[in-house]
């Protein structure tokens, strides 16, 4: 008699494997998600901060805000952040400057409750849930 041991995984064993990697993949994928939309809504973050000093140092040089992006040194107007998720916008009046963030594309639908980022003068952001 010739018995063989046999070797490998039963079809079972393989499904039950694909269950447990299909589950962890469920819990971890929103995860992820989440954690890219925070990663890049802190890019505008900085943009807005960098944008929000140039305002103020348009307002040393010329005693006003400006108006637009492309007076503060822009490219464009709206100005498109580095990796593309937000374009920046200012609105100015005499007494003070708002600077806007809108996310784009991918970010848009990542991060829909923070997909419009605020920063005022007083250096107040909105939505304040956004900013922590």
């Amino acid at each position: 008699m010739n018995h063989r041991t046999a070797r490998g995984f039963t079809l079972l064993e393989l499904m039950i494997t694909v269950l447990i990697v299909a589950i962890l993949a469920a819990i971890a994928y929103p995860s992820y998600q989440s954690y890219l939309a925070r990663a890049y809504r802190s890019e505008a973050y900085t943009a807005l901060n960098q944008w929000a000093n140039l305002q103020e140092q348009y307002f040393l040089d010329q005693r006003r805000y400006a108006g637009d992006m492309s007076s503060l040194g822009a490219p464009a107007n709206p100005f498109v952040t580095a990796a593309g998720h937000y374009s920046i916008q200012t609105a100015a009046t005499e007494t003070g400057f708002t600077l806007t963030a809108t996310a784009l594309d991918n970010q848009l639908t990542l991060d829909s409750a923070c997909s419009t980022l605020t920063l005022s003068s007083d250096g107040v952001g909105a939505p304040k849930d956004c900013w922590r």
